[in-house]
């Protein structure tokens, strides 16, 4: 049996009122979600850890089936893996958005949704006068890019831009972790490479944060923008991680993918040794192609792969954006345009293929940020023995035959079906 896992990145949400008390998924009562957890079966997944913040980068990891405990570095490494950078044992490397700041606040996390054109423009002036032997800006995809510090100390406290918005941004630089105290071992890591301490770190980045926004005030593609590209935000570094590749973690996989327009995901398919599928038309947001991805799944499983990841961003961009009527329709887009068609197609194979729907987590559009919050998922193949859940959503899957399960339960628990 071949797995596919569809991650609805944010999809999960909280009862809003303008909706009568329902989420999203409530709202817009998927057909073919629905449809699954009918014929399926459903659970809840706690994808964040205690002690770790809820980002993609620990939910993702998690939902893979890694011990966050055991690998976990952060976002930065994770991006540079998929960009194509390979880390050295001295490097420090930490996920760098260009965000938009006004009047001494967080505007958007996104500076205005960058393309990567125009984001490389931006990357390559800061490299021009702000690079040098110890720090490098590499560019990513759109806003998502990154920093490498030579010697940087990934002990350090970081704001995530998009669990701030409209804050004020100076009282969010980077601070020390004044709760860590390195051992002995450490100590003598850092003397071998050079490292610098947690608060050389922290004020280096502060100083290029601040030197970023006079360098990207007179960058030519700022003029007339009415949502400035003018800072850039680093937040979650660490060094290179040392993870098992889904091949090794389950021998009954020989090959697989992971689909995906977004660097983290990339980085974290590049160390589970999966290939990366890449064609134009992902944009993380929601006019993504969500046919092509569907396609490109549909192929992958024909071509042999026992295992594909397939990642859609764009209703964790519009939560981010606290747009309702734009997260609505990416879950309706994905239900239509993505799920139907790949089910459509494997419904018609001799080999039967166990999907799995979830998002990583919920980013509710009244809030804008990211909780730890268990998120809903439904397991369905053809021949599998449903239980009660007839609907998908955050409510209706707390009656799952699969109950509440943690971290890396869930890939455990997958990849045991068939």
């Amino acid at each position: 049996m071949k797995h596919l896992i569809i991650l609805g990145d944010g999809m999960a949400d909280h009862p809003i009122e303008r909706l009568g008390g329902k989420t999203p998924l409530e709202h817009v009562r998927p057909v073919y979600m629905n449809r699954l957890a009918q014929e399926g079966q459903c659970g809840r997944l706690v994808t964040v850890p205690e002690g770790y913040s809820p980002g993609s980068e620990v939910a993702n990891t998690s939902i893979m089936g890694y011990n966050l405990d055991e690998v976990y570095e952060g976002r930065g490494p994770l991006e540079a893996a998929s960009i194509g950078y390979e880390m050295q044992a001295d490097d420090f490397a930490i996920r760098c958005n260009i965000i938009t700041l006004a009047d001494g606040r967080i505007k958007n996390h996104h500076g205005g949704h960058l393309t990567t054109e125009q984001g490389d423009q931006l990357i390559q002036s800061l490299n021009d006068r702000l690079g040098s032997e110890r720090v490098r800006f590499v560019t990513g995809i759109q806003y998502r890019h990154l920093l490498i510090i030579k010697g940087g100390n990934k002990h350090i406290v970081c704001a995530p831009p998009h669990d701030h918005p409209d804050e004020l941004w100076q009282p969010l630089m980077v601070k020390a972790d004044e709760t860590y105290v390195p051992t002995e071992a450490e100590k003598e890591q850092d003397r071998i490479l050079g490292r610098l301490s947690p608060q050389e770190t922290a004020d280096l980045i502060n100083h290029l944060i601040i030197q970023s926004q006079e360098i990207l005030a007179q960058h030519p593609l700022n003029h007339n923008r009415a949502l400035p590209a003018n800072s850039i935000w680093p937040w979650s570094g660490g060094y290179r991680p040392n993870m098992q590749t889904i091949m090794q973690m389950y021998p009954q996989v020989k090959k697989g993918s992971v689909i995906s327009a977004v660097d983290l995901i990339r980085g974290i398919g590049k160390y589970a040794g999966l290939k990366r599928i890449i064609f134009e038309g992902m944009t993380g947001l929601a006019n993504t192609d969500y046919e092509g991805k569907a396609r490109a799944a549909i192929q992958a499983l024909k071509d042999g792969d026992d295992f594909v990841f397939l990642h859609v961003e764009a209703s964790d961009e519009a939560g981010h954006d606290g747009d309702l009527e734009l997260k609505m329709q990416t879950i309706r887009s994905l239900d239509e345009r993505l799920i139907k068609p790949i089910v459509d197609e494997v419904e018609t194979w001799k080999e039967p293929v166990c999907i799995a729907i979830l998002p990583d987590h919920p980013t509710p559009v009244e809030t804008r940020t990211h909780v730890a919050e268990p998120v809903p998922f439904l397991i369905w193949h053809r021949g599998i023995t449903p239980d009660s859940v007839t609907l998908y959503d955050e409510v209706s899957c707390v009656s799952g035959s699969h109950g509440l399960l943690k971290f890396e339960e869930f890939m455990k628990r997958f990849m045991s079906i068939g």
